[in-house]
């Protein structure tokens, strides 16, 4: 599986001649949408799902689907038939590779804020995307993205989420909010300058690549 590092928090992956994107936001390349078998998308916010930029996409493309949760689908009216509603507990395959979806509400940016439905997706049993949220993978994954810098998280959050999904890698994703020095700053205290989360971190550039195995 090659995972390729999009815009923000969207990631792009490969296997078998099968592509499929989580969370193409808006700090997001508009190109990452071409030529994909699939979007997967966790939430309604603009910075991981934009209703015009979807349209165009399932338009251009007449074999594209999407799976997604009710909230999103309702902004999809004349396409609902290429929408998917997921949830909890649920699974299904895009062509070779397959999903399971966990979790069911963003985290709690501030309690006046109402909070908004965030699902997480496992790919193939090795690769854990949570959205919003510090869900848990059901199992142990290869690799875990971790939300790194949000209006709702902080560093010791990120620390304790990776030790307690046990991942072999932990991959940073949602950084767009994060200056350069906050990237950095974030960088160490969850890799090798940090106390430690008991996996290997990794930043990557958007496009840059990934070789999971």
């Amino acid at each position: 599986m090659i995972l390729t590092k999009l815009g923000h928090a969207c990631v792009r992956l490969e296997q078998n001649g099968v592509t499929l994107v989580i969370d193409p936001g808006m700090f997001t390349e508009p190109e990452a949408l071409a030529g994909v078998d699939a979007v997967l998308i966790t939430h309604e916010h603009f910075d991981h799902f934009v209703e015009a930029r979807l349209r165009a996409a399932l338009e251009a493309d007449p074999a594209l689907h999407v799976w997604t949760n009710a909230s999103v689908a309702a902004q999809l009216d004349g396409v609902r038939q290429r929408v998917t509603v997921v949830g909890e507990g649920d699974a299904f395959e895009v062509g070779s590779l397959g999903v399971t979806v966990h979790g069911e509400w963003h985290a709690v940016i501030h309690p006046d804020i109402p909070r908004v439905g965030n699902i997480g997706f496992t790919v193939d049993g090795r690769l854990f995307h949570p959205g919003d949220a510090l869900t848990l993978p059901p199992h142990a994954v290869d690799t875990l993205l971790v939300p790194a810098g949000a209006p709702w998280s902080k560093a010791s959050e990120m620390i304790d989420y990776v030790r307690a999904a046990g991942p072999g890698r932990a991959v940073a994703i949602h950084e767009a909010v994060l200056s350069d020095v906050g990237q950095q700053l974030y960088g160490r205290l969850l890799g090798e300058g940090g106390p430690g989360t008991g996996a290997p971190y990794r930043q990557l550039a958007s496009g840059e690549q990934l070789d999971l195995g």
